[in-house]
C-alpha cells in the first residue's frame, strides 16, 4: 500500500470496530453477518476471529471471494478480496484481546478458534463531509438550488 488512495482506504479503516462479511452460499445467495475487525495496521488484509464450527466457514472454502463492508457516520468502505480460513496459533495469540475473548473464552490456542482473513483486492470509499447533520443540510441545499448535493470524496482503489 503505497498510493495516497490506498493510505486513504487505511485512514478511514482504522477506528473502525465491526464490519459486514458477506459470502456466498453453496446456493449462490449472498449472505452477511457483523464481525469485528481485529485492530491492526491496514495493508490490505482484514483479519477477523470464527469459530471453526460456524456454517459459514464452509461458504469460504466453496467460494472464497468476500466482500466486507465497513463504516459509520459519513466514511463508508467497501472492500472486496479472498478469504482464506487460517489456523496459526502464533498469528491468533498476536490478534487476541479482551474483546474476542468475550465471545470465544476458550482462547487463542483451542483448536475451535480459527482466524478469517481477507486479502483484500479492491475497495471503494465514500467520505461525506462533516458530520450527519452537514450531510443532511447539503441535501437540503441541493433541493433548494437544484444542484447536485456535496457527498464527499469517492474513489476505487486497487490493493493489489
Amino acid at each position: 500500500m503505497t498510493t495516497e488512495s490506498t493510505r486513504r482506504v487505511a485512514e478511514l479503516i482504522q477506528g473502525q470496530k465491526f464490519g459486514f462479511l458477506t459470502t456466498t452460499t453453496p446456493e449462490g445467495k449472498l449472505t452477511s453477518r457483523p464481525m469485528s475487525l481485529q485492530e491492526v495496521e491496514f495493508d490490505g488484509d482484514l483479519w477477523f476471529f470464527a469459530e471453526r464450527s460456524a456454517p459459514w466457514l464452509t461458504h469460504i472454502a466453496a467460494s472464497p471471494q468476500v466482500n466486507v463492508g465497513i463504516g459509520s457516520g459519513g466514511e463508508w468502505i467497501s472492500l472486496t478480496g479472498h478469504a482464506l480460513v487460517v489456523d496459526d496459533v502464533a498469528k491468533k495469540k498476536e490478534l487476541w484481546n479482551a474483546g474476542v475473548e468475550a465471545w470465544l473464552p476458550q482462547g487463542p490456542e483451542d483448536p475451535s478458534v480459527v482466524l478469517v482473513k481477507v486479502d483484500g483486492d479492491s475497495a471503494e470509499y465514500w467520505d461525506s463531509p462533516g458530520n450527519r447533520l452537514a450531510t443532511a443540510l447539503s441535501f437540503a441545499k441541493a433541493k433548494v438550488t437544484g444542484q447536485q448535493p456535496d457527498t464527499g470524496d469517492h474513489e476505487k482503489v486497487h490493493l493489489d
